[in-house]
């Protein structure tokens, strides 16, 4: 199995606490900086898994969740979405589109890790 995960977040700092983190645990992540930048990504090689923020520009979580889950190979995919945002209408609008797992920021390291091992089995 494929250990590409596609980390998605505006914010460059958390896009490197992510990534590293998967780097140290063997996996191959790929950043990008907005979901249209994800959706670019996610079309050239389609990844194991997605970790993806909402507040974005060009494309929120939200939207690139449901564009990600119109794309052919997207359909076994686990989505995790990685969120200041903690409102329960946010939650199900994200559930909704194709989210399978939520996560509130800050978040922990080994948690986040523990999750991205979960899904992936």
């Amino acid at each position: 199995m494929s250990r590409r995960v596609l980390v998605v977040d505006d914010s460059a700092s958390v896009r490197r606490l992510i990534v590293g983190t998967l780097r140290m645990a063997g996996f191959d992540p790929v950043e990008a900086g907005d979901g249209e930048e994800a959706l670019a990504k996610a079309r050239e090689t389609m990844p194991s898994a997605v970790i993806t923020d909402q507040n974005m520009p060009r494309l929120t979580g939200i939207e690139f969740i449901r564009a990600f889950r119109q794309m052919p190979g997207s359909a076994g995919v686990p989505v995790i979405f990685l969120s200041t945002e903690n409102a329960d209408a946010v939650k199900q609008q994200a559930r909704a589109a194709g989210a399978i797992g939520w996560m509130t920021k800050p978040f922990d390291d080994q948690k986040l890790l523990g999750v991205v091992k979960k899904v992936l089995g």
